[in-house]
């Protein structure tokens, strides 16, 4: 392993990645970091969580306006929402964090790592990790189960809100004009992150 400049730490032989993204406002400061270091990240949008429809297709619009500004490749996942909800069976009541959470993570990481092999790249991160709402033991649990389950295929294992990121992410926010959502994604987590905030603010 070699060390950058920063808490981020690249894999030996890593020049190019599949980046599985959320969204844009996630993966803005982490597509920034990674062209700085003269790294090729290819965009994998692959989010059947999102509900409603209408929530998904904005974001996955947005996220294909990022990618294309700065001529990076960009990858369409399917939306089989209806798919997502049978893996989640049984996981509805559970909390933030939980293992409904975890599921999630697994299911969308092992399809990030198949699209990898698909696509002839050895290595796969995600944006999940740049959340300070989302487990990173979970996501890192999820990506390296999925590393075994694929063949070929390495997950990056990174907190994306080291090194600056975070803050970065919020700046390149504005500068964009992205549209910033104010939940994960599926229908079992609307109002209980908001409700979190408040909260913690409290």
């Amino acid at each position: 392993m070699k060390k950058a400049k920063n808490p981020i730490i690249i894999p030996e032989g890593c020049h190019e990645v599949l980046l599985h993204a959320c969204c844009a406002p996630c993966s803005s400061a982490i597509v920034e970091w990674l062209l700085a270091h003269e790294m090729q990240p290819v965009i994998y949008y692959f989010n059947p969580n999102i509900f409603p429809r209408e929530e998904y297709e904005i974001r996955k619009q947005e996220s294909k306006r990022h990618a294309e500004s700065l001529g990076i490749r960009w990858i369409d996942g399917d939306y089989d929402h209806e798919g997502w909800l049978s893996c989640m069976k049984g996981l509805e009541h559970e909390p933030e964090r939980g293992s409904r959470c975890e599921q999630c993570f697994r299911l969308r990481l092992t399809k990030a790592a198949e699209e990898a092999r698909r696509q002839g790249l050895r290595f796969f991160t995600t944006t999940l990790a740049s959340s300070r709402w989302k487990s990173l033991e979970q996501i890192e649990r999820a990506g390296l189960e999925a590393e075994k389950t694929v063949d070929g295929t390495t997950f990056w294992a990174q907190n994306w809100r080291k090194g600056g990121l975070y803050e970065r992410r919020n700046q390149l926010l504005r500068e964009y004009g992205f549209y910033n959502q104010q939940y994960c994604g599926c229908e079992f987590s609307m109002g209980r992150v908001k409700d979190e905030e408040t909260k913690e603010e409290g």
